[in-house]
């Protein structure tokens, strides 16, 4: 085994850099067509949704619990990941060669860069500050696990707040790995 497990804000952070990768590889294609943007978009929405699902299952319950004014930053936090999980429902249907494509593409990108500035600056802070090493350390483990079973794919109907999104959650995501796995969708 051996291997050290990270903090929450940790893996957070380290999904925000590997999303931001991809962003800046997909700034460089702005505009052409073909696979490998439409693949890389793909990639994108996999992550981030899976990405999204871990904080509201987690993330968002432990800053309403431990921060001072965590309900507002929860509820905050979870309005912008419904916001982007619009956009990337938009984008799903899109194709790069689409006249909305890019715009879509654009758009997304500017609300997770605005929502990663938020967290990084301003509640991955305050939640290091309001809990233990060990509290953070639990809910980094809880986190990464719960990225393996969530969705792939935006489900803006879905719930996105615990208990309704702890039940579903799983289910969904394995029937969006089936149909990524049949489709082919984000692989390079």
């Amino acid at each position: 085994m051996g291997e050290q497990q990270q903090d929450v804000i940790e893996v957070l952070v380290t999904d925000h850099r590997e999303v931001e990768e991809m962003f800046t590889e997909l700034e460089t294609m702005v505009g052409a067509i073909g696979e490998r943007p439409k693949t890389l978009a793909e990639q994108v929405v996999i992550e981030l949704v899976r990405h999204s699902v871990a904080e509201e299952q987690f993330l968002y319950p432990a800053v309403r619990e431990h921060v001072p004014g965590g309900d507002e930053e929860a509820d905050h936090e979870i309005a912008e990941h419904a916001e982007a999980e619009e956009t990337m429902k938009r984008l799903e249907a899109l194709e790069p060669g689409d006249n909305d494509f890019w715009p879509t593409l654009e758009e997304l990108m500017r609300q997770i860069r605005h929502h990663i500035q938020d967290e990084e600056n301003d509640l991955f802070p305050r939640l290091r500050a309001a809990c233990t090493p060990e509290q953070l350390t639990e809910l980094g483990a809880k986190v990464q696990r719960a990225k393996k079973v969530a969705p792939t794919r935006p489900h803006p109907s879905a719930p996105d707040t615990p208990p309704a999104n702890k039940l579903l959650g799983p289910g969904t995501g394995l029937v969006d790995r089936i149909r990524d796995a049949i489709s082919g969708r984000g692989r390079s």
